[in-house]
């Protein structure tokens, strides 16, 4: 059965990103568009889009021409907004690079995506010129300064005129992120203009913010999830976004504290700190009015802590993925009693399946991995046509490999990932379920869990942080789990770790857990 949303259709927003997020930056004038946490620094609306045509223009006089790729390795910073639309009004395509790549991974991405450009910043530089040997990249820019580098500061002096580029905003790649690799190779997935434009105009009824908010920009912008609803959805709707390098928790909550931040998206891993950490007491939050949770699953109870003690009415979540620009479900927050554990509604113009292992439709309640199909499905993964096919079917359906149920009210739960699943004596044992039952215990700060080999079995094996000053022993974890769950899900193994390896999204990085486990082979 396809599942619909109960949302009207939104118009398909056939325009290049730039003009669908900067089309009204005049008209917002000296509102500042961006405040860089840390200095104060601003940029107000009419300065960034001046700044995004003079970086266009500069980088036109660099050769940049339509249909080549500019590769932008950073943290956040209010310079970065400007150069992403910059590259994409010059008709370049912008390949976002994860701000903790190593040289080789980044090498891997420069030749994978073919960059002619590489933009990073000075303290970068190390990795990014040991990363460019080999490849096609013909400059490395920086956008603060580096003896010897050409500053993207310079471009704005350009005197050149601006570029015309005709852009066909359905076929023409404005971005090109890179898939996490939780389950294999990091792939290049192609967002058009019209696919990643399309759904910040199908997030605007589900997250319906209202003009004078402050938003927080804590999630890196080179994620989709960042990118999206903290660059594009609040600078095409005139709001003032505070720019954060990295999560420090201390920072994190001065900055919510002194810029009288309204609204915070963030990763599970910051709402477990909001509600645990000792830190977030006596920190004035009044302001804040919404968190919404996405990236990874987050626990119904952990939301409901962490809303408590913020005095929300509840924490939101929300749920996609690079592959689909990437929102699908919101939870609305008009919704006064929203479902604990749900990641959200349909967003309009997009249809569900929920299917089972032999290609059907599963009933109502059940659950089966979810297919997705809208506009903003992805063009494909670059240069991998097969690894496309195995994932978008001919009729448009996009296999996401999650599974997921739906409730009478039209909520969707994420189970977990298909190929995440341990097979316990022919049961199956969802890893995120077992990590949401972990972090009810106080005496864990965080967890994570994978299947391992034991007497030719798989068995849930989880992986654990303590809370400071906390002894805790492998049989104290498993006896805690063992009393809540069925006899099958137990926990039969427990390794405590310092940190649980986690993605810049928040989305645990269980192949460097197994990674770990096959090592000791």
């Amino acid at each position: 059965m396809v599942i619909h949303s109960e949302y009207p259709p939104v118009e398909i927003l056939d325009v290049p990103i730039h003009d669908a997020v900067l089309g009204r930056a005049q008209e917002y004038g000296d509102r500042p568009a961006l405040v860089d946490g840390v200095t104060g620094q601003q940029i107000s609306y009419a300065q960034l889009d001046g700044m995004s045509r003079r970086i266009a223009a500069g980088f036109a006089e660099l050769g940049i021409v339509h249909g080549d790729t500019i590769a932008l390795y950073s943290p956040n910073t209010i310079i970065y907004p400007a150069v992403f639309y910059g590259a994409t009004r010059a008709g370049a395509t912008v390949t976002t690079v994860n701000a903790l790549y190593t040289a080789n991974e980044l090498h891997k991405q420069l030749v994978d995506s073919k960059a002619k450009l590489l933009v990073t910043i000075s303290l970068f530089l190390p990795i990014a010129t040991a990363a460019v040997e080999g490849t096609g990249v013909q400059e490395i820019l920086v956008c603060d300064t580096a003896e010897g580098y050409r500053s993207v500061m310079e471009l704005l002096a350009s005197t050149a005129p601006e570029p015309v580029v005709d852009i066909d905003p359905a076929n023409d790649v404005a971005v090109l992120p890179y898939s996490s690799g939780t389950t294999g190779a990091a792939k290049g997935v192609m967002l058009t203009h019209r696919n990643i434009a399309t759904n910040i105009t199908q997030a605007e009824p589900m997250i319906s913010l209202s003009d004078g908010e402050r938003l927080i920009a804590i999630l890196p912008f080179f994620h989709i999830y960042g990118l999206t609803v903290l660059m594009n959805l609040p600078l095409r709707l005139g709001l003032t976004v505070v720019v954060l390098p990295k999560f420090d928790l201390q920072q994190f909550l001065t900055v919510l504290d002194e810029q009288k931040i309204t609204r915070a998206f963030v990763a599970p891993p910051i709402v477990l700190a909001l509600a645990k950490h000792p830190a977030v007491d006596g920190v004035d939050l009044s302001a804040l009015k919404y968190v919404t949770s996405a990236a990874a699953p987050l626990d119904g109870d952990l939301a409901e802590a962490c809303a408590k003690r913020l005095g929300l009415h509840a924490v939101l979540q929300a749920y996609g993925m690079t592959e689909l620009s990437p929102g699908t479900h919101s939870v609305p927050q008009d919704d006064i009693d929203p479902p604990a554990g749900a990641v959200g509604k349909l967003f309009p113009s997009t249809e569900m399946r929920l299917v089972g292992a032999d290609g059907n439709d599963v009933p109502a309640g059940e659950v089966g991995e979810v297919w997705i199909r809208g506009p903003q499905v992805m063009k494909g993964y670059l240069g991998r046509p097969e690894e496309t096919a195995a994932t978008i079917d001919p009729d448009g359906w996009l296999h996401t490999g999650d599974l997921g149920r739906v409730d009478e009210r039209g909520y969707l739960y994420i189970v977990d990932r298909v190929k995440e699943l341990i097979k316990y004596h022919g049961y199956q044992v969802p890893p995120a379920e077992l990590e949401a039952v972990l972090l009810t215990d106080t005496r864990i700060a965080d967890a994570a869990v994978i299947g391992v080999q034991s007497e030719g079995n798989e068995v849930p094996k989880a992986f654990v942080v303590p809370m400071p000053g906390v002894e805790l022993t492998e049989a104290d974890v498993i006896e805690y789990v063992a009393e809540r769950v069925a006899p099958y899900k137990k926990i039969r193994q427990v390794e405590f770790i310092d940190a649980v390896p986690k993605a810049a999204s928040g989305k645990i990085l269980r192949r460097e857990l197994r990674a770990r486990e096959a090592g000791r082979e």
